[in-house]
């Protein structure tokens, strides 16, 4: 029976390596996987899925215009898809999701979905909000925060290394522009 995962964490916890490696496994047993990630983020090139430990792989581009679900569904006539992945998936947006739900439950294909859950505010993202309502299972991979708790909260910083306080939700940026941190280190800049 087809589900829909969402594997969620802070930056850097190796959601892509999770990924890359699910991909792989499914690979390995003759079966076809089909990659996507989110268009705005073009760090490791677009239409790229890459890890910080130097694996990638090639993967379509979703902006929030497209319907995931008829993509998905061309893609899976042409041949046959055994398992999808969405790197990225925080920049989902509320349709989206639930074009996935129909993936998983019409065209019982798996869904392995892997995001952010918060921004630099621990706001929920979008496609992090409705993959956490509407999600079969919820996997957290973990990271730590620089005392050694886990990270479950991300801090922006600025050009000097200080975290950000206002902005806008995204803004695209590796580890020059984030920290994962635990709560007790996120709350004296948003909650004290």
């Amino acid at each position: 029976m087809a589900q829909l995962y969402f594997y969620y964490s802070a930056m850097n916890a190796g959601k892509s390596t999770s990924l890359l490696q699910s991909s792989y496994n499914y690979q390995e047993r003759g079966m076809n996987t089909f990659v996507l990630t989110a268009a705005i983020d073009d760090r490791a090139g677009y239409g790229k899925v890459a890890s910080r430990i130097g694996i990638e792989c090639d993967a379509y581009a979703f902006t929030v215009q497209d319907d995931l679900s008829q993509i998905i569904e061309k893609q899976h006539q042409q041949t046959a898809q055994h398992c999808i992945l969405i790197d990225e998936a925080q920049f989902l947006t509320k349709e989206q999701v639930k074009q996935l739900t129909y993936v998983v439950d019409c065209l019982e294909i798996p869904v392995l979905c892997y995001g952010i859950k918060t921004d630099f505010q621990g706001e929920l993202f979008p496609g992090s909000q409705y993959l956490l309502a509407w999600a079969d299972k919820l996997i957290e991979l973990k990271t730590i925060c620089h005392c050694g708790r886990k990270a479950n909260m991300v801090l922006r910083l600025d050009s000097n290394g200080q975290p950000v306080k206002e902005g806008k939700q995204v803004e695209i940026g590796g580890n020059d522009s984030y920290e994962s941190v635990c709560r007790k280190h996120f709350r004296p800049y948003f909650w004290d």
